[in-house]
């Protein structure tokens, strides 16, 4: 036995995904195969992984993301590219601190009790042993990152980043501190930018209310879903073209309950069709009115807390929340006969991102980026083609969203995070710096810190800069001069806004580049049925459990076989199912060609072309085919495509069809070449050979694990050698062989047509048939090469070409340009066969009438469910159509 032969001996019968995924991995990260240099030869290819929550663990988005992105990591490196997929995880500011706090409510203390040193040491020892957890989770689904280069959000070279970023921003005007309107969470206790707030439609009330003029008369009357804001009100305003009130404007309102006197101003901002056409103006409580206040200096006036209170300036209200606030001030009116009307109203209301708690717009000093001149010069970038979409039509939301961007508060009132690098002197002076003052200076001038941190957005943006080594601008490292800008940018639809803008404007202002060249979009993963996964549909899968049960490799294929560019993936448990049957087909098929190889190697090559079968022409041209669609579907970044097209590849062309064939001339166990020629023998396996060799090649990126371990056995390797660093194969465009495909699809059409009939005439496999083919001329010569072939899977006995039908009673097979005639009478008793045939056309004549009948019952028809009537129309349908065939077949016997 060859050493070859040996190793191949090795593989088990079953394939088992837990006993080879662990062991691959931890080999494959052993030899280095995931490591990069910026030195190594090849185009440069890098990701950044969007980096997941510290405190996170994977769920089926992140699955997605992990697999999508290993497969173009791992495409890449066997394209020898210079790859490097590079790995970190997010400090996750108000997440992290959230769960801290929770824990410390259980203890029945807090941050405050604990003081602010104390309590970063309790979340730095929290993520100490909770954080990376989702990167070991990665691992299991296969993750071919440079682990060497795994960064964090929070630790030092970040953090030199981070507050180099604020210094350099604020030194050109482009940070600044000052009073605006932003979203204020009252459960976490910090402001919040525009994209940390989810917008949801409540079922609330739009409630009417009578402004009495200063002079007596009977004022205006306003519309407001939020009641309670009109203890902060400064002024009214109306449109500046509304006939209704053109004479209030200019005069003065007196405001129930408060007895605060308001001016009427017009403005253009005003929506006359909005309720009555008056609008209450609360400058502190609402952007809009901000803005109005502003152009008319109405002043501001706070009545809410922090905690979302109603504060001294409430009068009477101070101390209630504001949704009790919200009913006493509506009763109050009430009961001074002002207040009109209370109706019900849909209207979108800003939840937080994090704990689901409805935001409260107020005004509040807070640190903002500037961010129109950062905004426009990204939108440059995608304009002119330097950062392009896949799919192409996310480009115009995404430009929408950057003409439309507000500037960005960037502080939040959090412990855990980049600490704001500013202090205050005694006189209220600020001072950025990049270095913490020294003592004496803290002492001479009285500085204190900014309490704040910075979102974790603003660390975020820096990532595919920082994960590469820059710190400040003009920086110029090994690993920048490589692979910045990245490749591509991976991540779902909905993190565009949060996320990909941000990296696209600080990259392109810091170094003058876009950070990628592409951002990939996948979409939401959802289930069987296209619900959202959630934990209140009960529909909510952990990848782990589908990795234990059916192995890496399976959760991999089946979430990339439905994830085309930019579409929501829907996932079930059957089709992670499905995909470990193919892993299990391609095992099996291996299996069979590594006991049927002998000492063929895929090193051995293929024969001269004139020692190819027709089936190995035609599997050599098919393999050429999938090739360029694979390749053309990684172009595209569409990996669905890529695996749909594998899948039927392996399973139908080289599973169901080549195999077969190729075993009648490979030779038995061992791969003994057959006694009658051994050189056609030899021929099949160096095929064989070569076709799995490369089969597992297209495959890898999306099933690392299976392909490594056949692909080892395959080649019996010795160590150090691995298919991750194999190279990928190359187009062969003179293997496309049209005649071979034609005479292998008039092959298979009479092997399915003669199966077929075996079927519809109770056949068992022993019985073997005798055909008369009466087909054209130009059918004869490809029937006939492949005539060997026909004989084996179809169980044919005696073939013969003549266009004079044999005498007795026969089956008919139409296939392509003639017909197959099958003699009956010393295949089935002629007898039995018509009574069975006419007993299944009285049951079908029966169904068929029970069915007209049902269908003819307007009752039915109109009443029943759309889908059960259709079901009975199919039904019907098939029953016709049994019909005929049977009928086909009793005219045969006759």
């Amino acid at each position: 036995m060859s050493p070859e032969t040996a190793a191949r001996a090795e593989l088990s019968s079953a394939y088992d995904p837990a006993e080879v995924e662990t062991r691959r991995y931890d080999w494959w990260e052993r030899g280095g195969w995931f490591e990069a240099e910026p030195d190594d030869p090849g185009e440069p290819f890098a990701i950044s992984m969007p980096p997941p929550n510290v405190t996170g663990s994977l769920h089926m988005g992140h699955a997605l993301t992990t697999a999508i992105e290993d497969a173009f990591i791992r495409h890449a490196r066997m394209q020898g590219k210079n790859a490097v997929w590079l790995p970190g995880t997010d400090h996750a500011g108000i997440a992290t601190q959230n769960v801290v706090e929770r824990e410390l409510a259980k203890e029945g203390t807090s941050r405050h009790d604990l003081g602010r040193e104390a309590f970063l040491d309790r979340v730095h020892e929290f993520v100490e042993e909770s954080g990376g957890t989702i990167l070991l989770q990665q691992r299991r689904l296969g993750a071919s990152c440079d682990w060497r280069r795994e960064a964090f959000t929070l630790d030092e070279p970040r953090y030199q980043a981070v507050r180099e970023a604020f210094c350099h921003l604020y030194e050109q005007g482009l940070v600044y501190k000052g009073e605006r309107i932003i979203n204020w969470c009252p459960r976490c206790q910090t402001a919040l930018s525009d994209i940390e707030v989810d917008y949801a439609d409540i079922e609330g009330e739009i409630a009417r209310l009578r402004y009495p003029a200063a002079d007596g008369s009977e004022g205006v009357v306003v519309a407001t879903t939020r009641v309670e804001t009109m203890l902060g009100d400064t002024g009214v305003a109306v449109h500046p073209d509304d006939e209704r009130y053109r004479h209030l404007v200019g005069t003065t309102i007196e405001l129930p309950l408060i007895g605060r006197q308001l001016p009427v101003v017009a403005d253009e901002h005003v929506d006359p069709e909005f309720g009555t056409g008056a609008v209450k103006v609360t400058p502190a409580h609402d952007a809009n009115d901000f803005e109005i206040g502003r152009r008319h200096d109405l002043g501001t006036v706070n009545v809410m807390t922090e905690e979302a209170v109603i504060s001294d300036a409430g009068g009477p209200y101070a101390g209630l929340g504001r949704f009790e606030a919200r009913e006493r001030v509506k009763a109050d009116l009430d009961a001074r006969g002002l207040l009109e009307s209370v109706e019900a109203y849909t209207h979108s209301v800003g939840h937080c991102s994090r704990c689901d708690t409805p935001v409260e717009p107020r005004l509040s000093d807070q640190w903002f980026v500037r961010v129109r001149p950062l905004a426009d010069e990204a939108a440059a970038a995608v304009r002119d083609g330097r950062t392009t979409f896949v799919p192409e039509r996310n480009t115009k939301g995404f430009l929408e969203w950057l003409e439309n961007l507000h500037d960005w508060c960037i502080s939040r009132q959090l412990w855990w995070g980049h600490r704001i690098p500013a202090w205050y002197d005694r006189d209220g002076n600020i001072h950025v710096r990049r270095e913490d003052p020294v003592d004496d200076e803290v002492e001479r001038l009285g500085l204190s810190q900014d309490p704040d941190v910075l979102d974790t957005w603003f660390s975020s943006q820096l990532w595919p800069m920082t994960t590469l080594g820059w710190t400040r601008p003009g920086d110029s490292t090994p690993e920048l001069e490589t692979w910045y800008p990245n490749a591509v940018m991976e991540t779902g639809y909905d993190i565009n806004t949060f996320w990909v803008s941000r990296m696209l404007m600080i990259g392109l202002h810091m170094t003058g580049e876009v950070p990628f060249r592409v951002v990939f979009n996948h979409g939401m993963v959802r289930d069987g049925e296209g619900k959202k996964m959630s934990k209140s549909f009960g529909n909510v899968i952990d990848p782990l459990d589908f990795i234990g049960k059916y192995g890496a490799d399976a959760l991999r294929f089946a979430l990339v076989r439905g994830a085309n560019p930019g579409t929501d993936v829907p996932l079930a448990e059957e089709w992670v199912e499905g995909a470990r049957r193919f892993c299990n087909k391609l095992w099996n098929a291996a299996r069979f060609v590594l006991a049927h190889l002998g000492p063929v190697t895929p090193r051995d090559g293929l024969p001269a072309r004139a020692g190819l079968a027709v089936e190995d022409r035609w599997i050599l041209s098919r393999l050429e085919a999938v090739r360029a669609e694979v390749d053309a579907a990684y172009a595209a970044y569409d990996l669905a495509k890529a695996s749909r097209a594998l899948y039927h590849f392996v399973w139908d062309d080289y599973c169901d069809w080549y195999l077969e064939l190729a075993k009648l001339r490979a030779g038995g166990e061992r791969g003994e070449p057959d006694a009658h020629d051994p050189h056609d023998a030899e021929a099949a396996q160096r095929v064989l050979a070569v076709v799995l060799d490369e089969v597992l090649r297209l495959l890898h990126p999306l099933t690392p694990f299976v392909t490594e371990e056949l692909w080892q056995a395959l080649h019996a390797e010795p160590a150090g050698e691995a298919l991750i660093g194999a190279a990928w194969p190359p187009g062969e465009p003179g293997r496309r062989d049209p005649e071979a495909e034609a005479a292998l699809g008039a092959v298979q059409e009479a092997v399915t047509a003669l199966r077929r009939f075996r079927a519809d005439h109770g056949l068992s496999p022993q019985q073997q048939l005798d055909v008369v083919a009466r087909v054209a001329d130009d059918r004869r010569g490809a029937l006939d090469e492949g005539l060997e072939g026909i004989r084996a899977l179809a169980g044919v006995a005696d073939w013969t070409f003549d266009d004079a039908p044999p005498g007795g009673p026969v089956g008919e097979v139409a296939v392509a340009g003639g017909e197959l005639l099958v003699p009956l009478a010393d295949l089935i008793d002629l007898d039995e066969e018509r009574a069975r045939i006419d007993r299944e056309l009285d049951k079908a004549r029966g169904e068929v009438r029970r069915a007209e009948g049902k269908l003819a019952n307007d009752s039915f028809v109109q009443k029943a469910p759309g889908e059960v009537v259709q079901a009975e129309r199919d039904k019907l349908a098939e029953w016709r159509a049994a019909i005929e065939r049977l009928e086909q077949q009793r005219a045969a016997l006759s």
